[in-house]
C-alpha cells in the first residue's frame, strides 16, 4: 500500500538523521499535525518579544514586580492563547471543528481560529482525487482458476463532515472495501472473462465500490486492472494450447493453398493438352528461367529438342505457310 511504502522511506531516512536533528523532525511533525504554522509562531514570538520589552522597560522605571508580572503574563498568555488559536487550512484541506466534543463545523481552506482547550481540531480532510492501490491474492474465479489481481483506485471526498463522522478511518475504510469488492466481482467472472473484458471488471468495480463509500462522503472516480497474473502452470498450459492453436490454422490455410494450386495446375493441363506447342514452348521457357536466375548453368543435351519435336514442328509450320503464300500469289494472277 502507498501508505505502508512511505512510512518505510520515512523511517529509513529518521535513521540516518543524527540525535538533534531527528528531535527537531519529530518536533517540526508535530507542529504540523496541529497545524501551527507561521503566521500564529510569528505571533507568538512579536507579542512575547513585547512582554519581555515591556518588562525590562518598567523594570528600568523601578516599577514593582508584582506590578510587572501583572502585565507581562497576560501578554505572554496572549501570545499562548494566539500560537495554538491561529490556524491555517491549505487550500486542499478541511478541518473538522469539535466543540465540547460535539460537532461545530468544518473550517477552511486558509485563516480561521478556534478556542483552545473548549475547541479541537480532531481531523484534516484531503479534498484532493486520492490513489489508493489495492491487490487480490491468490483469488478463485468462477472456474477455480488462483489468480493474483493488481488494480488502483481512483476517489475523493466530496463531504468532509460524513467522511469524518460516519467512519473511523476512511482511508483504511476504502482501501478494505475495495480489496472486498475486487474479490466478489473475481468470484463472479471466468478467467478467460477476467482476461479480456477488463473495461467490464472496471466499471463492476467503480459501481461497487461507490455504493459502499457513498455513505461515507466518498465518490469513486476510476478503477483500473493494472495486472492479472496467473499460475506458470496454467501460463504454460495456455501457450502450448495457443500454439497448437496457430499450427491448426497454418495446416488449414496451407491446405486450402495445396487445393487452389492443384485447381490452377489442372486447368493448365486442359490449356496444354489441347495445345503441344504451347507445352514445348512452356518447357523452353523454364530452362530459360532456370539458365537466368542468379547466373545459374543448366546443361540440357541434344536430345531434349529432338524430344520436344520443336524444329520439325517449326519446319512444318514454315513449310505450311510458304504453301499458304504461294496458292494465294497464283490466284492473285
Amino acid at each position: 500500500m502507498k501508505t505502508n511504502t512511505q512510512s518505510t522511506e520515512s523511517q529509513s531516512e529518521t535513521q540516518n538523521l543524527s540525535p538533534f536533528r531527528l528531535k527537531q523532525k519529530a518536533k517540526q511533525q508535530a507542529m504540523e499535525e496541529m497545524h501551527i504554522g507561521g503566521p500564529a509562531i510569528f505571533v507568538f514570538i512579536v507579542l512575547f518579544v513585547v512582554a519581555i520589552g515591556i518588562a525590562v522597560i518598567l523594570d528600568t522605571k523601578s516599577v514593582p514586580e508584582i506590578t510587572i508580572f501583572e502585565i507581562v503574563i497576560p501578554v505572554m498568555l496572549l501570545a499562548f492563547y494566539l500560537m495554538f488559536a491561529i490556524k491555517v487550512a491549505r487550500q486542499w484541506e478541511k478541518a473538522v471543528v469539535l466543540r465540547f466534543g460535539h460537532f461545530h463545523g468544518l473550517k477552511g481552506p486558509g485563516f480561521f481560529m478556534i478556542i483552545p482547550i473548549i475547541d479541537s481540531v480532531t481531523i484534516w480532510i484531503d479534498q484532493r482525487v486520492m490513489v489508493t492501490p489495492f491487490s487480490a491474492e491468490k483469488t478463485l474465479t468462477r472456474d477455480t482458476v488462483p489468480v493474483n489481481v493488481d488494480a488502483v483506485l481512483f476517489w475523493v471526498v466530496w463531504d468532509a463532515e460524513k467522511a469524518a463522522l460516519e467512519v473511523e478511518d476512511y482511508r483504511m475504510a476504502i482501501a478494505w472495501a475495495s480489496q472486498t469488492a475486487l474479490r466478489e466481482v473475481i468470484g463472479q467472472m471466468s478467467l478467460a472473462d477476467i482476461l479480456v473484458g477488463r473495461a467490464k471488471m472496471d466499471a463492476d468495480l467503480q459501481r461497487i465500490i461507490d455504493e459502499r463509500t457513498t455513505p461515507w462522503g466518498i465518490t469513486v472516480q476510476s478503477v483500473e486492472i493494472r495486472d492479472v497474473i496467473i499460475p506458470i502452470d496454467l501460463e504454460n498450459a495456455m501457450s502450448r494450447q495457443a500454439q497448437a492453436e496457430r499450427e491448426r490454422q497454418a495446416r488449414l490455410i496451407l491446405g486450402e493453398s495445396e487445393m487452389q494450386i492443384s485447381a490452377s495446375f489442372a486447368e493448365a493441363a486442359k490449356a496444354y493438352s489441347s495445345n503441344p506447342t504451347a507445352l514445348h514452348l512452356r518447357a523452353m521457357n523454364m530452362l530459360f528461367e532456370g539458365m537466368k536466375d542468379k547466373g545459374s548453368l543448366v546443361i540440357v543435351p541434344s536430345s531434349a529438342v529432338d524430344t520436344m519435336n520443336l524444329g520439325g514442328l517449326s519446319g512444318l509450320i514454315s513449310l505450311g505457310q510458304s504453301r499458304t503464300g504461294t496458292s494465294s500469289e497464283s490466284e492473285n494472277k
